[in-house]
């Protein structure tokens, strides 16, 4: 994973209650046991870019980037989570996929929890399976002249895919379950996709973006509905691949 530039963060949305940012790739939102040499985290930098104490209300994966949510009181961050929890803030993704998945389709599967660290055990946290739903919609797709494992080309897809729950690394273990993992993904994915991208294409992220974010306002009640922009990794390989007049958005 290549490091990422110290630089501020995009503010895609900001009131007096909350700000929205784009956190990219390889950025911690917050300070985290599994990984305790990083030193950047989104929550610090936002909170030094605006001058303000900021909530964290939901999380993405250090590798995933996208729309990120912070709150800037408690009581914002407790409605905000809350409603994270139940499922009234609406997600949509955008990643690319090995194989040709399906025009659509519904995913219910449910997940093991993941655990972080030895003291969540402790507290008696388990890994009992929960449920979990994600739809998906492929954009559009691409056959390369590479050979991989035994096949003699390589296919991709791009996918939007919207999360009715917010499982941990759900959808990356989703996409694997019904056999089109994520590129670049180092853990649930496949190695020899994600050598391919990073020796073909320059690409060394995780291919997964939160592109869009809506809810109602939890003090105006007002609808927010956020788009995060692809990073340059992500747009030159749209452009690479001739996606780059799909239409992203619903």
């Amino acid at each position: 994973m290549s490091e990422v530039p110290s630089t501020s963060l995009k503010i895609l949305y900001q009131d007096e209650s909350l700000v929205i940012v784009n956190k990219p790739s390889g950025l911690l939102v917050h300070k985290s046991p599994i990984d305790r040499h990083e030193t950047r985290f989104a929550l610090q930098e936002v909170r030094d870019q605006i001058g303000q104490y900021v909530y964290p209300v939901h999380r993405l994966d250090k590798p995933t980037s996208g729309v990120l949510v912070f709150a800037l009181n408690e009581d914002v961050a407790q409605q905000l989570s809350l409603m994270f929890r139940e499922g009234r803030v609406h997600k949509t993704y955008l990643a690319v996929v090995r194989g040709y998945t399906p025009e659509s389709g519904e995913i219910d599967h449910p997940l093991k929890q993941m655990l972080d660290t030895k003291a969540q055990k402790a507290k008696g946290i388990t890994k009992e399976a929960q449920e979990a739903q994600t739809s998906y919609q492929r954009l559009a797709t691409v056959e390369l002249p590479f050979p991989v494992s035994r096949y003699p080309v390589a296919r991709y897809s791009l996918v939007r895919l919207k999360p009715s729950t917010g499982r941990k690394h759900q959808l990356r273990r989703h996409m694997k379950h019904i056999f089109h993992p994520i590129v670049g993904d180092t853990k649930h994915g496949r190695g020899e996709h994600n050598k391919l991208f990073r020796e073909k294409f320059n690409v060394h992220r995780l291919l997964l973006h939160a592109f869009e974010l809506s809810f109602l306002h939890p003090v105006t009640g007002e609808e927010v509905s956020v788009f995060a922009p692809l990073d340059e990794v992500f747009t030159s390989l749209l452009q690479t691949f001739g996606w780059n007049g799909v239409e992203l958005d619903n």
